[in-house]
C-alpha cells in the first residue's frame, strides 16, 4: 500500500511539473507574441517622431534611414509654424474638441445617471436600443447628416461639427451608468429628505463622488474630435485655410500640388507629433482616474 501511495505521488508530481513547464512555454509564446506586436506598434510612432526631427537638404520623404547627411533639430516644427497655417488649424481643432467635449460629457452622464436612478416605462428597451445603435461606426450615417447640415445651411462652419460629434452622445452612456450604479442610494435618499431636487443631487451629490468617470468621459469624448478626419473632410469642403482642423489642413498641406507631398512631409510629421504630444500628456497626468473610471464602471445592472 505503501508502495502504490508513493506512486501516486510521483504520478501527481510528474503531472504538477509537466503542467507548470506547459503554463511556462505558453506565458514565453504569449509575451513574444505581445513583444513582436508592441514593436510593430511602436515602430510607426518612432518613425513619425524622427522624421519630425529629421532636417536635411532634401526635406522629403525618407529615402535611406539613416542618410550621409542627416542632421536633427527643430527646423521642421519652425517652418510648421511660419510658413504654414498651423496655429490658426490648432486653434480651431482646439476650440472644437473642447466645446464638443463639454457637450458630450454633459449629454452622457446625464442620460447615465437618468438611466441608473431612474425606474420609468421602456427603460430596458430603450437601454438596449441604444447599446445596439451605439455599436454601428458614426460614419455610415455621413452622406444623411451631411444633407440635413446642407439643407440647414450649416456646412463648412465648426457649429457643424460640434453638433455631430456630441449630436450621439448619449449612445455612450453605459460605463458612466455602470459607475453610478455602484453609488449608495441611501446618499440621495438623504438629500432627499433634506429638500433636494434630482438636479441639486446630480451636481452636488452624485458629480463630486464621480471624479474618475467624469474624466475618462472627459478623455474619451476629447479624442475623438481632436483627431477627426472623415467628418471634417466632408462638412468642411471649403478651400479657405481658416476653416481648417488640423487633421484636414496637414492632409490638404501634402496634397496641394504635385510635389506637395516631398517638400511638406517632414513637416505634416512635425504636426502629426504636436498632434499626438497632447493627447498623450491628457492619458500620463489622467491615467489613474482613467484607468478607475473604466473599471468602476464594468457593473452590470
Amino acid at each position: 500500500m505503501e508502495n502504490i501511495a508513493n506512486a501516486e505521488k510521483r504520478r501527481e508530481k510528474q503531472s504538477h511539473l509537466g503542467q507548470k513547464a506547459l503554463n511556462h512555454v505558453t506565458d514565453t509564446v504569449v509575451y513574444i507574441v505581445l513583444t513582436v506586436m508592441g514593436i510593430l506598434w511602436i515602430l510607426p510612432i518612432c518613425y513619425m517622431v524622427y522624421t519630425a526631427f529629421r532636417v536635411t537638404p532634401n526635406t522629403g520623404i525618407i529615402n535611406k534611414l539613416f542618410p550621409d547627411n542627416l542632421e536633427l533639430g527643430f527646423g521642421n516644427f519652425g517652418k510648421l509654424f511660419t510658413e504654414t497655417d498651423f496655429p490658426i488649424w490648432f486653434g480651431n481643432t482646439l476650440k472644437i474638441a473642447a466645446c464638443s467635449c463639454a457637450l458630450t460629457t454633459l449629454f452622457t452622464l446625464m442620460t447615465a445617471y437618468a438611466l441608473s436612478r431612474m425606474r420609468f416605462k421602456m427603460r430596458k428597451p430603450l437601454m438596449n436600443v441604444m447599446l445596439v445603435l451605439g455599436m454601428f461606426p458614426g460614419f455610415m450615417s455621413m452622406i444623411a447628416v451631411y444633407f440635413i447640415l446642407k439643407a440647414m445651411g450649416l456646412t463648412n462652419s465648426h457649429l457643424a461639427l460640434i453638433l455631430v460629434y456630441s449630436g450621439s452622445a448619449a449612445m455612450g452612456y453605459y460605463i458612466s451608468k455602470g459607475f453610478f450604479d455602484t453609488i449608495p442610494r441611501s446618499l440621495e435618499e438623504a438629500a432627499i429628505l433634506d429638500g433636494a431636487s434630482q438636479w441639486t443631487i446630480f451636481w452636488r451629490v452624485i458629480l463630486p463622488l464621480s471624479k474618475p468617470i467624469v474624466v475618462y468621459t472627459i478623455l474619451t469624448s476629447f479624442i475623438g474630435p481632436w483627431g477627426d478626419f472623415i467628418f471634417v473632410n466632408v462638412i468642411i469642403n471649403n478651400t479657405s485655410p481658416e476653416k481648417f482642423t488640423v487633421a484636414l489642413g496637414l492632409y490638404r498641406l501634402i496634397n496641394s500640388d504635385q510635389g506637395a507631398f516631398s517638400k511638406w512631409f517632414t513637416t505634416f510629421c512635425a504636426g502629426a507629433t504636436i498632434i499626438a504630444i497632447v493627447i498623450g500628456g491628457l492619458f500620463v497626468f489622467m491615467q489613474k482616474y482613467y484607468v478607475s473610471g473604466v473599471t468602476s464602471g464594468a457593473v452590470k445592472d
